[in-house]
């Protein structure tokens, strides 16, 4: 009988700071919890799974009917190993590669240097070259982008280098193109994470669209997905998967088109038979909601992804795993604008898992990758240590 895991990431849904969140400027930071605090937070599926439970968090025994509920998964929380707090990062200890180096970042904008092989290789003006909000910068530089046919370029305390351009003036091929060629250059030690296409369109105020497309540098080491492929297993991507595996270990991907669109992908994959790992990021309630600091939204967000989670629970064999969890945080009740330092949920669900196991604090995001190798039989473990023996029946 094949074996299936879904791994489904809540993009940014941390769950309180983490020790060393001082080192980072997030002492404070919870994501979750700033939704809880909202009073709308429901979110009943996660809450079966043990949510609510997780050791030392805002939200431990909060849950307003917690002697009620009974618990149908394992639960715990995970703290990163990783020199980080972003998708990238976040992302590669989950599939088992720890990053002691920590990627570069601007926060004064890139140097000379950068600015003029980058204006070389596209043949277009840089404008901007600050840390930005996405949002602001558009409304901030997009008339004179316009006007100069010019690319805005910025970044933000994570390492990334975005490019902004009106697709009417460069056309989304082009600035596809511009990104690739922008993604060679940055390597050593200006491999930033990510290099993003971030098209916008309409009259002032612009309006981003749905054509973003991340370019992502490639894990130094094998990853999980690299072995699954490797061995001959499935391995699907679904969100912006594929963009921050740079299309690496992957047999199969649906690209992003939103947390909504993705779960209805991932629900009707779940219709299907196949034998390794379906992974799926759920960028909306960071990149909508997180980085915008709205509570509201990102409440919101959860509540409708429960909702399909639960669904997606419904269509599970004996012999598949559901994974939910995160990459890092993005507290929509803190300051700033930028991702923060925190802890990520890890809730279990299956047919043979041993329901109210708590995992309390597990060490290292790259055990999750570990246990779903060890789940399906391979023999990749990465940075990571199996748990597997400690959730199943």
């Amino acid at each position: 009988m094949n074996k299936r895991v879904f791994l489904v990431v809540l993009d940014s849904a941390g769950i309180g700071y983490e020790p060393d969140a001082a080192s980072f400027g997030d002492v404070g930071a919870d994501t979750f919890g700033s939704c809880f605090r909202s009073g709308k937070l429901n979110v009943p599926f996660m809450e079966e799974l043990g949510l609510y439970k997780i050791d030392d968090t805002s939200l431990t025994g909060k849950n307003a009917a917690a002697d009620s509920v009974v618990i149908r998964g394992a639960y715990g929380k995970a703290q990163e190993k990783s020199n980080g707090k972003d998708t990238t990062v976040g992302h590669w200890e989950i599939a088992g590669y720890v990053s002691e180096n920590p990627l570069p970042v601007y926060p004064d904008g890139f140097p000379e240097a950068v600015v003029k092989a980058f204006e070389a290789l596209s043949g277009r003006k840089m404008i901007c070259n600050l840390p930005y909000s996405g949002t602001e910068v558009i409304k901030d530089y997009g008339k004179e982008s316009v006007e100069n046919d010019a690319l805005i370029v910025y970044t933000s305390a994570d390492s990334v280098f975005q490019i902004a351009a009106h697709e009417d003036v460069v056309p989304i091929e082009e600035l596809y193109d511009i990104c690739r060629k922008a993604r060679t250059m940055l390597q050593g030690k200006h491999g930033v994470g990510r290099v993003i296409a971030r098209p916008f369109t309409g009259e002032w105020p612009y309006q981003r669209t749905v054509r973003r497309h991340d370019f992502s540098l490639e894990t130094p080491a094998e990853t999980l997905l690299d072995a699954l492929k490797a061995e001959g297993k499935d391995v699907i991507g679904v969100g912006k998967i594929s963009d921050i595996f740079a299309g690496r270990g992957l047999t199969e991907t649906t690209p992003n088109e939103g947390n909504t669109v993705n779960m209805e992908k991932t629900i009707a994959i779940a219709d299907r038979d196949f034998n390794g790992l379906c992974f799926v990021n759920l960028v909306d309630t960071d990149m909508i909601y997180g980085h915008r600091r709205d509570v509201p939204g990102y409440t919101e967000a959860l509540n409708k992804a429960d909702a399909q989670l639960r669904e997606l629970s419904e269509k599970l064999t004996a012999d598949d795993l559901l994974i939910v969890t995160a990459d890092h945080g993005c507290d929509p009740g803190f300051t700033g604008t930028d991702h923060t330092r925190e802890y990520i949920p890890v809730l279990i669900y299956g047919v043979n898992v041993q329901a109210g196991t708590n995992l309390h604090t597990i060490p290292s995001f790259a055990d999750l990758g570990a246990t779903v190798a060890d789940y399906l039989g391979s023999g990749y473990r990465g940075d990571g240590a199996s748990f597997l023996s400690e959730i199943l029946k």
